[in-house]
This record gives structure tokens, sequence and C-alpha cells, in this order.
């Protein structure tokens, strides 16, 4: 009986651990985006992705999170969404996040449908915009460096048209995003859903940052992620690279959990992309 109940307690430590490491081991995942398209002036850019934090906490206000993206040397951080979690809203813990990255780059944000679902869009935005971090809701900025340009735009999650389709509601706003873009210039759209990327493609983004599957939450090593929202089962479109006519989608695995509490063969996620001239 003895060596039962031992051998019981390994097998729950081993669990542990497993669970563990996979719910708070971070993971940086880097790629280089070439296109003769993007400006010399911004051969070597260096963009950090984060998303789907859903509140969680990486070490004391975010020590741990925030040590991985300084070692990842951003030029900017662009968030895709799901700071929040709506299930447990607890805006001051995301911020402490937020004050850190503001400090050290620019910082460029989207909703996600947390930030929706949870109906305090204005209160997430106003405190993210008093601390320096653009928001971009169905809009455009435009990066100059020596007398170059490429634009970032970013569009709102679909919930945000209340019940018209997620495709249809995603072309009006990159169709308002895209309004103050020049024809030709190199684009960046920062959008949460990543089942939406031949709207993307359609619009000819040339680079687009996206979140949401949360990597498939559990991952079948070999095979990918087994669940995701809007995908369903065995989802197409839950982490890595894309590529859909002249549009390349990145997506995050994401940083937290929502409904279920735990990663399995999946870590903790963010992305460092550079651009390079080719």
């Amino acid at each position: 009986m003895a060596r039962k109940i031992f051998t019981l307690l390994i097998c729950l430590l081993v669990l542990w651990v497993f669970l563990e490491l996979n719910n708070s081991w971070i993971k940086t995942t880097k790629y280089t985006i070439k296109s003769k398209e993007i400006p010399k002036a911004f051969d070597g850019l260096n963009i950090v992705q984060i998303s789907d934090l859903q509140d969680a906490t990486f070490g004391e206000k975010q020590e741990k999170l925030m040590r991985k993206i300084r070692k990842a040397e951003p030029d900017l951080v662009v968030i895709t969404g799901d700071l929040i979690d709506s299930n447990r809203y607890d805006l001051a813990n995301s911020l402490d996040l937020m004050k850190q990255l503001v400090m050290i780059t620019d910082v460029f944000f989207v909703l996600g449908n947390h930030e929706v679902a949870v109906n305090k869009v204005d209160e997430i935005t106003e405190a993210l915009s008093a601390l320096g971090v653009h928001v971009l809701r169905n809009q455009a900025i435009h990066l100059k460096k020596d007398h170059e340009f490429i634009s970032i735009m970013g569009v709102d999650d679909p919930l945000m048209k209340g019940k018209q389709s997620p495709d249809k509601a995603m072309e009006q706003m990159i169709q308002a995003a895209l309004s103050s873009v020049p024809q030709e210039r190199f684009t960046i759209l920062l959008s949460h859903r990543p089942e939406l990327i031949d709207v993307y493609a359609e619009n000819e983004v040339n680079l687009v940052f996206s979140g949401h599957a949360h990597g498939g939450q559990i991952r079948l090593p070999g095979f990918g992620g087994l669940i995701a929202p809007g995908q369903g089962w065995f989802p197409r479109y839950t982490s890595g690279e894309h590529q859909e006519k002249k549009t390349t989608m990145i997506i995050s695995r994401g940083l937290g959990n929502s409904l279920f509490p735990y990663r399995i063969f999946n870590r903790p996620e963010i992305i460092a992309v550079t651009l390079k001239t080719s």
C-alpha cells in the first residue's frame, strides 16, 4: 500500500510540474519576413507581438514576461487583443505590463473579443491611451524613418459590429483602416481573428499579426491544435506563419487561458518578427 501511495504521489508531482511548465514557461518564437516592399529604412525592424494575456500573471508585476520582451529587443510592440479576460476582469493587473512596455518602446493595441464581451471597451481603451499606448480602432498610423514609410493598421474585433457576419464586419473595418494608406505602401495589420485570413488577403495586406486561437489550447504532438474559437475542432489557424496570396499572417499562441485553465504541449508564447528588405 505504501508503495502505491508513493507512486501516486510521484505521478501527481510529475503532472503538476508538467502543467506548471506548460503554463508558465514563456517561449519566444522568431520569424524573419522578407519583402521587396519593405523600405530600406525599415530593414532590420524588430517587432514583438504579445496576445491573449487574459489577465494572466508572470511573476510579480509581470517581471518574467517583461524580461522575455526586453531580451527580444523590440523596436515596437504590438498587442493583438484579449489583454483582459471577461470571466475575471482585472484591468489593473494587465496595466502593470503596459506601464512598463511604454517605457521601453512604442506600443500598439487592438481589441479582442474579451474586451468587447466585458462591455468596458471605453474604460479599457481610455486607460491604455492615457498611458501612451497607440489604440488602433479601424485606423492606421504611419511610421516614418529616413523619409520612408510603413503603415500599421488596427481593427476592432468583429463583435463590435453586433450580429453582422464576421467577414463582412472585417471587410468594412479594414476598408476604413486602409482609407488613409497610400497604395504600394508596406502595410502591417493587427487583427485578433486568424480565421479571417481570406479577408486580409483580398485586401492585399502585407503582414498580419493575430491571436485568439490560444494555439488550439491543447496541442497534439506532430498534429497541432485541438480546438479554437471560431474554427471548432482541429482548426487550421492556431499558430505559426501562414501565406495566402500576397499576405503573410503570424499567429501567436498567446500567453493566458480563459474557460479551460490549462495549456497542454502549448507553452505561452511571445513572437519576435524581423523585417528584411529582400
